[in-house]
């Protein structure tokens, strides 16, 4: 193989586990072949403004632990439908051939882009455009159907674990209910498993619609045996019977434009009147992003960065990394993002809890509540 030059973005939100799949890509590239290595700075936009950085040994040593990213976020930067002026006006453009000049100009042959479903489509699309492109997938809420497991996901779930083991004992102290707010969007995947290991007393999930009368049932039994405080654990983007998700508000230029928030505040507003306790509510929010990656989240990332690195060296362009059943593998990111057309973000495979699950159904046998 002649030298290789390979450029790296991380698109999207920010994970914990990003900065360790850059460390072991670098190391794992120089060890197998000979090559260059450059990292776009804020995703997307860097590839459009041929933004870089070197990236080696010394200038990523002592990242494999930090969470972010030492090339930085951004989500919203779609070049097939990028804001540009002209003539002092907003218009959206297809900007996707600048970046593409970009790393001609800068001789780059193979684009390694780590990121979501919007990030990756816009990969897909460069594919398309004949640029050889690997995927790495990358999303704290564990919701992608293509892969097993998806790193940043162990590390939101320890600091959620972490938070509510320090609530439950302000919770206890004044007898209240605390209602705690967590992120994962349409999935629940982090609120059940933080909520099982945290000894959340209600857990609600998307996949599973509450009523307030079930949480309210639930503080009452836990009052009735002498437990005169709850925590209730909830899902930014779960949903009452009869009702919707709660929008915080609404980004136009982000592939993810609805932004959930707010549901704590509203289910503490509802549950006050009706329990004989003073209700709060507490928003984890980014927290759940910050801070050192988990063990096992470095171990996950490493071995998605090596496989990355084997895929370039063999040439296995226009593919995504995945894990399954234990193994790391590929797939082709058409198969994992549809056909859908240039510029268009794909709502790719959600993976989303059973509410017929086993750890839904451990999570009942636990005493925990549902609400449903």
């Amino acid at each position: 193989m002649s030298k290789r030059k390979i450029g790296i973005l991380t698109g999207g939100g920010d994970a914990p586990g990003l900065n360790a799949v850059i460390y072991t890509l670098v190391r794992s590239c120089q060890s197998m072949f000979d090559c260059e290595l450059i990292g776009y700075k804020f995703g997307y936009r860097g590839l459009y403004n041929n933004d870089f950085m070197q990236l080696n040994r010394d200038t990523t040593s002592g990242i494999l632990h930090k969470g972010g990213s030492i090339l930085y976020n951004s989500n919203k930067d779609n070049l097939f439908n990028y804001d540009v002026v002209e003539n002092g006006v907003h218009v959206k453009k297809d900007v996707s051939d600048v970046a593409i000049a970009n790393m001609k100009k800068e001789g780059v042959d193979v684009l390694v882009v780590l990121g979501g479903d919007g990030t990756l489509t816009s990969a897909r699309d460069f594919a398309r455009k004949g640029v050889n492109v690997i995927g790495v997938p990358k999303t704290i809420d564990n919701d992608l159907s293509a892969t097993e497991a998806t790193f940043g996901f162990d590390t939101a779930v320890n600091i959620v674990t972490d938070n509510l083991g320090r609530l439950h004992t302000t919770a206890e102290s004044h007898h209240r209910v605390l209602v705690v707010e967590v992120m994962g969007r349409s999935a629940g995947w982090i609120c059940l498993h933080a909520g099982i290991a945290g000894s959340a007393d209600v857990v609600l999930i998307p996949e599973i619609p509450y009523s307030i009368d079930g949480i309210v049932k639930k503080i009452n039994e836990r009052g009735a045996n002498g437990r005169p405080f709850s925590i209730v654990a909830v899902t930014e983007g779960a949903v009452e019977k009869d009702g919707s998700a709660v929008i915080g508000k609404v980004v136009e230029d982000s592939p993810d434009s609805i932004r959930f928030g707010g549901v704590a505040a509203q289910i503490a507003n509802k549950l006050e009147p009706l329990v004989e306790h003073e209700v709060r509510h507490c928003v984890l929010g980014h927290i759940q992003r910050g801070g050192d990656t988990s063990p096992a989240d470095r171990i996950l990332s490493a071995r998605y960065g090596v496989k990355a690195a084997e895929m370039i060296r063999d040439g296995a362009f226009g593919n995504m990394v995945c894990l399954r059943n234990g193994n790391m593998e590929y797939i082709k990111l058409e198969d994992v993002l549809g056909s859908g057309s240039i510029g268009e973000t794909s709502a790719g495979g959600a993976k989303t809890v059973d509410p017929n699950g086993e750890l839904v159904r451990v999570a009942k046998a636990m005493g925990i509540s549902f609400a449903d």
